[in-house]
């Protein structure tokens, strides 16, 4: 009995710290390439199903986490985020040796652009790429070393023990309870001009949007503060946002490349 109670223990701890990884969570990140499939062009389209062999975007998108578990992938995980501090630039600030989230983007859009890629290369970077979009928009893995994007920034979630990259990245998604066909069928109706804005940019310029974003989250939030209601109240919106967003620039990513 006490081997089995150790166990269970043990289990939890593993389920819990595996869940604490995950960006966007599973359902967040098939959000971000259901929406993304509603824009690729018809070329975009064929071609992409071609290298998924009919699988969908949102069907790949939890590829960049699942691979975790696996040793041989273990040099692709500072790829997930980029983190620097709020008084510097990307730009400026130096680069990690074993790259970043910027880096990983544009070493996928490398290898599908390029003529020399093998298939199996290519599927891999595409499925990577759906992915490392998705982290793109998730604010805190535009974050700061020092607490690891949030992971060390502790707060409570309606009275439990959590961090603040686990609200983002999880909690208020599987709070709102709506799976990811719901959420991305319930997406913002767009103007044209809006949906030109998102569209617009380099994939820098969408890093820095979610740059500000994640200033803000720190300027309002304190280590152990309790959320609940409240702040599901005001960010949750800023979570589809980005979602959305998310979705819409893969889809400007792939186009061009596929396109």
């Amino acid at each position: 009995m006490k081997r089995l109670k150790i166990f269970l223990l043990s289990f939890v701890v593993c389920l819990q710290t595996a869940h604490a990884g995950d960006d966007w969570g599973k359902t967040g990140h098939r959000v971000t390439g259901e929406i993304a499939q509603k824009y690729l062009s018809k070329k975009a389209q064929r071609e992409i199903d071609k290298l998924l062999k009919g699988t969908s975007l949102a069907f790949v998108a939890n590829y960049g986490d699942d691979i975790k578990s696996d040793n041989a992938y273990r040099s692709y995980y500072p790829w997930h985020y980029v983190n620097f501090p709020f008084d510097s630039t990307y730009e400026l600030h130096p680069k990690s040796k074993k790259g970043d989230l910027i880096q990983g983007i544009y070493t996928c859009i490398e290898f599908l652009k390029s003529d020399t890629s093998t298939e199996a290369e290519k599927i891999f970077h595409l499925k990577m790429l759906v992915h490392f979009m998705g982290d793109l928009h998730q604010p805190l893995h535009v974050g700061l070393s020092e607490d690891k994007g949030g992971n060390d920034h502790d707060v409570r979630w309606f009275k439990k023990r959590t961090n603040l990259h686990v609200v983002w990245d999880t909690s208020m998604i599987e709070d709102y309870n709506m799976s990811y066909t719901e959420l991305a069928a319930n997406a913002s109706k767009l103007s044209a001009l809006q949906l030109q804005e998102y569209q617009n940019g380099t994939v820098i310029d969408w890093m820095y949007d979610s740059r500000e974003l994640c200033k803000e989250i720190y300027e309002n939030i304190e280590v152990g503060d309790a959320l609940g209601y409240r702040y599901m109240y005001d960010n949750f919106n800023v979570v589809r946002s980005q979602l959305q967003k998310g979705g819409i620039r893969l889809a400007v990513l792939l186009n061009d490349i596929f396109g």
